[in-house]
């Protein structure tokens, strides 16, 4: 297994020059519908499992849930004008699956329709470019009735909504992600229930990755039919450390690594699952199935967070692994490990392990959250936002120094919004957001950001 870079002496110092990004490397933001969107009950938008999720009593840290978040589905123009400030080339957003089709397949709901016709029409006009997730965790409450991913038939169903959105937009849209952190989904929502639908059942839960692969193959298929030019995907990927040498331990990590990394990306990438999990899958995997999910793939995404420490779990737990906390670097306000280094070294073994099958990467996902709010003039000084970015960019301009062909970074996120479980109690965004009022104040690291993008274009010009 990979050995961890040693920690810090303390606090990395800041780095206060620019990293040195590879010609025509874009830096975008991103955010995702049911996290900023709010109405979700307006204009014929159906209930999502997150709707029905947040409502549950003690799932969500602060009791709040996603009904009004940041409003941008009422604030859409102010947030595009954000858009236009920021200068960034490339914005990264997700389509409302309940939005688009309230009962997950058949009649299409116009006003969703309309309302990412007018994004989408308003970031081509500002010359940014849209780059649409399908599916960002948000399923259908009608297709959950029905057993949801368990259930095969929500990949046919997955596959007429892609189809809707291809039509609808492929002839504006730069680039498509069919599904968001699949193992997330699965993991989280499935096994562990910690996440919608709050189903918990460990690694029965395995048959929900194979459908969501499904469903990404099947959705490249028919985005690809409706003219998209641009189709990849969107995984969260994390090194993993044992927690120490003994064999229990780094027996556990690996079984995780394959969980977390491998089941997601191999079958992507090379047509087959990782062979200690292909045993476990067989039952549902028919034929023809690992050539659907095999597309090629014009980008590779990875959402970069952190790095785990998985150590061997008691004989008498339900999973063979736990997750530890990995001491001797900073935190972010979630209390996740800052380690940048992490990043570079994904990138680089990335590369070396799958060569050929991999194609250019692209930096999906890479934020933090922290206590930001307005100071007593009223700016919000995120300055440990403004070192994390600037830290995670020099990782990856490292990476590209060393031959990783990685093309993009989206910062998560554009705005501070809902975050899940976690409610309102973490802030990701470069805008501040009152979540009493709507008001939106860019922060720091939005200036900084703003000017990083404009130097890099001046390096491309």
């Amino acid at each position: 297994m990979p050995v961890p870079p040693p920690p810090p002496n303390g606090r990395p110092a800041r780095a206060t020059d620019q990293p040195a990004l590879p010609p025509g490397f874009v830096l975008g933001t991103s955010t995702s519908a049911f996290q900023i969107e709010g109405a979700a009950a307006e204009d014929g938008r159906g209930p999502s499992v997150w709707d029905t999720f947040s409502r549950q009593p003690g799932r969500i840290k602060d009791g709040s849930t996603g009904e009004v978040t940041s409003d941008h589905y009422h604030r859409l123009e102010e947030d595009l004008g954000l858009l236009r400030d920021l200068g960034a080339p490339a914005y990264r957003f997700s389509l409302s699956w309940s939005r688009l089709l309230p009962q997950g397949r058949g009649t299409p709901n116009r006003k969703g329709l309309d309302f990412y016709d007018r994004l989408i029409d308003g970031l081509c006009e500002a010359g940014i470019e849209p780059m649409a997730t399908l599916f960002h965790w948000d399923l259908p409450q009608a297709l959950e009735d029905d057993a949801g991913w368990i259930n095969r038939a929500t990949v046919d169903a997955f596959a007429e909504f892609a189809a809707l959105a291809g039509e609808r937009y492929a002839d504006r849209v730069a680039h498509w992600i069919p599904i968001n952190e699949p193992n997330v989904v699965m993991l989280m929502g499935h096994s562990l229930g910690m996440h919608a639908p709050g189903r918990a059942l460990m690694f029965d839960g395995l048959p929900v990755a194979h459908h969501l692969l499904l469903g990404h193959g099947r959705a490249a298929i028919a985005l690809r039919e409706a003219g998209a030019r641009s189709v990849g995907c969107a995984n969260n990927h994390a090194p993993m450390w044992p927690a120490s040498e003994d064999a229990a331990d780094v027996g556990a990590t690996k079984l995780f690594d394959a969980i977390w990394n491998g089941l997601f990306l191999e079958p992507m990438l090379l047509g087959r699952y990782p062979v200690d999990l292909a045993p476990l899958l067989e039952e549902v995997v028919a034929p023809g199935d690992l050539a659907v999910i095999r597309q090629p793939l014009d980008f590779y995404g990875v959402n970069y967070y952190q790095p785990f420490k998985i150590g061997a779990a008691p004989e008498d737990a339900e999973m063979p692994f736990r997750m530890l906390e990995l001491l001797g670097y900073p935190v972010t306000g979630f209390g996740w490990p800052i380690v940048p280094d992490a990043l570079r070294e994904w990138l680089i073994m990335f590369r070396a392990r799958f060569r050929a099958a991999l194609p250019p990467i692209v930096v999906t996902e890479s934020g933090c959250s922290y206590a930001d709010e307005p100071g007593a003039d009223g700016t919000v000084d995120d300055q440990e936002r403004i070192d994390y970015l600037n830290a995670h960019l020099r990782a990856v301009a490292e990476a590209a120094q060393r031959g990783v062909d990685v093309r993009g970074y989206y910062a998560w996120s554009l705005l501070d919004n809902w975050e899940w479980t976690e409610g309102f109690t973490q802030r990701f965004g470069l805008v501040h957001v009152d979540f009493e009022t709507g008001e939106r104040t860019p922060k720091k690291s939005f200036g900084w950001y703003r000017d990083l993008i404009a130097a890099q274009s001046r390096s491309i010009g």
